[in-house]
């Protein structure tokens, strides 16, 4: 029997009587005729890969209970550990009586079959759990396919968008992308991390990344297409969000030199010799750099009054030995920076002559917002310490407290002193200091 597909016969008490070329290439030995019974395959097993016994083999069974059974499947291992998944189709050969005189078994090798399977549903667990969008759809833009993620991404679920067309998704400007996307692919090119904006159920946008491959069929003629979609919103936001704070960067180093080299000549100017100088230097560097840092840490967004205060008097003295007071505000970068200065030449003074160089006397900081809103006002009292030295005409502090500070927010300050008691004000444009609405006040 020259069939291609592998056949054998038993007689009615399963002995094998026959078997074809094909039959022994698929056993991979060649049974003794005559003498092995049931099946010529070397071993058996069930599915789940427990070992079958021969007499419990489709064809036994047939041949014992006298019924033809089907549907079911079995491994074979041959001689050399090779395994195949087959399919067995016994059928009971009768005489003309009707009595079973012996049987024919007809093996179908479905283990590519079985692997095609079970590729497929590994595949499909692989899509259904992936994070990102995985879409098909026909070159006319049906959409054939919807993942979860894809569910996830744009809001649409599978039974919205199955058997739709894609351009659902597709913003109006940008409905000729896909014209573009199905002319590649129907020339059997992929686009790879093509970077675009698509609109969700909702309408609002988001960015993606897309991966489009054709799909073709047993033929190799192109379908369709498969497309992975990753939304890169995020991604995009905080690059958006580098290039801004890179531009903030570039400008406040900027002025930060500006600051400095202000700083150096005006120190020169009052300095008594070099020491001083050098010591008066470092020490404004030093507090423009804490104030760096806060904007740092809070990515150029800002810091609060109350930090500001708390990071500038640091090094001078206890902060427990201040009274500070006023709503929770967010200074604009500028304002850090030019109140960062006056707390420092305050608190330096202080450390100098003032409460912090003694254990005795108070310092109140306080603020608040007037004028319905649109004035920030800020008031620094020191009372009852030895007398804090400030330069009556000339010296640095006094004019960063009465000039620099106060016209770089667009204001005015005021430096008061006596014998006891030093105080400075200022008022500024709420515009020119906040970086947020102010929240409730707190003390």
């Amino acid at each position: 029997m020259s069939l291609p597909i592998p056949v054998y016969t038993t007689d009615k008490s399963g002995v094998i009587t026959f078997y074809n070329r094909a039959a022994a290439e698929f056993w991979g030995r060649e049974p003794r005729i005559g003498e092995e019974m049931w099946c010529g395959t070397w071993k058996l097993y069930y599915t789940d890969g427990t070992p079958m016994r021969h007499d419990e083999c489709p064809m036994a069974i047939s041949l014992h209970e006298d019924r033809e059974v089907r549907g079911l499947e079995a491994i074979a291992e041959r001689p050399d550990g090779s395994r195949i998944i087959f399919r067995p189709f016994p059928v009971l050969l009768r005489n003309g009586f009707g009595e079973t005189i012996g049987a024919l078994n007809m093996l179908v090798d479905v283990t590519d079959q079985k692997r095609n399977e079970e590729s497929a549903q590994h595949l499909a667990a692989i899509v259904e759990s992936s994070d990102d969008g995985i879409v098909s759809k026909s070159l006319q833009g049906i959409v054939r396919s919807w993942n979860k993620a894809a569910e996830r991404i744009f809001g649409y679920t599978a039974e919205e968008m199955v058997g739709a067309s894609i351009t659902k998704i597709i913003p109006p400007e940008r409905l000729s992308e896909e014209a573009s996307i199905v002319n590649k692919v129907g020339k059997g090119e992929r686009i790879d991390h093509y970077e675009t904006i698509r609109r969700r159920k909702d309408g609002t946008r988001i960015h993606v990344s897309l991966t489009v491959s054709p799909v073709k069929d047993s033929t190799g003629r192109i379908v369709g297409a498969s497309k992975i979609a990753r939304d890169i919103s995020e991604r995009k936001e905080k690059e958006d969000r580098i290039v801004m704070l890179m531009r903030e960067v570039n400008h406040r180093v900027k002025n930060q030199y500006a600051v400095i080299l202000s700083m150096i000549r005006e120190t020169s100017n009052r300095a008594g010799d070099s020491a001083e100088f050098e010591q008066q230097v470092r020490e404004r560097i030093m507090a423009l750099a804490r104030s760096h840092d806060l904007l740092v840490h809070a990515e150029w967004r800002g810091a609060t009054v109350a930090d500001l205060l708390l990071a500038q008097i640091k090094p001078f003295g206890d902060e427990n030995s201040i009274a500070i007071s006023g709503p929770s505000i967010v200074l604009q970068p500028n304002a850090v920076q030019y109140l960062g200065i006056a707390f420092h030449e305050l608190a330096t003074n202080s450390a100098k002559y003032g409460v912090f160089s003694a254990e005795r006397g108070n310092i109140a900081v306080d603020w608040h917002v007037g004028d319905s809103g649109k004035t920030f006002y800020l008031a620094w009292t020191e009372t009852e310490g030895p007398p804090v030295k400030l330069h009556p005409n000339k010296g640095f502090g006094r004019v960063v407290l009465e000039r620099v500070t106060p016209l770089s927010l667009g204001g005015e300050g005021i430096l008061e002193q006596t014998p006891t008691r030093v105080v400075w004000t200022v008022r500024a444009p709420m515009e020119n200091i906040a970086a947020a609405a102010p929240v409730p006040p707190h003390s």
